[in-house]
């Protein structure tokens, strides 16, 4: 009997989830620099990889920071809502 496979979840590098989360790559970079998004990978050379989670993320820091909230208030807000 076949098992069927998990479709594996798409993983970007930072340019792509950049694009995709509607950030440039910089503000991506501060954004990880800020310690407001993780990477949900690494690959054995230390590229970071991003997968469909973290790119929700990316648009929520950037939905609440257009809304007037600054990016330190945005990391608290997180960390005292991690489980």
């Amino acid at each position: 009997m076949c098992q069927e496979k998990k479709p594996q979840p798409q993983l970007m590098r930072i340019s792509q989830a950049a694009k995709a989360g509607g950030v440039s790559k910089q503000t991506l970079q501060y954004y990880l620099m800020c310690g407001l998004i993780e990477p949900s990978q690494r690959t054995p050379s230390g590229h970071q990889l991003f997968d469909q989670k973290a790119i929700e993320r990316i648009k929520l820091v950037k939905q609440i920071n257009k809304s007037g909230y600054p990016l330190r208030e945005i990391r608290d807000i997180f960390l005292d809502h991690q489980p």
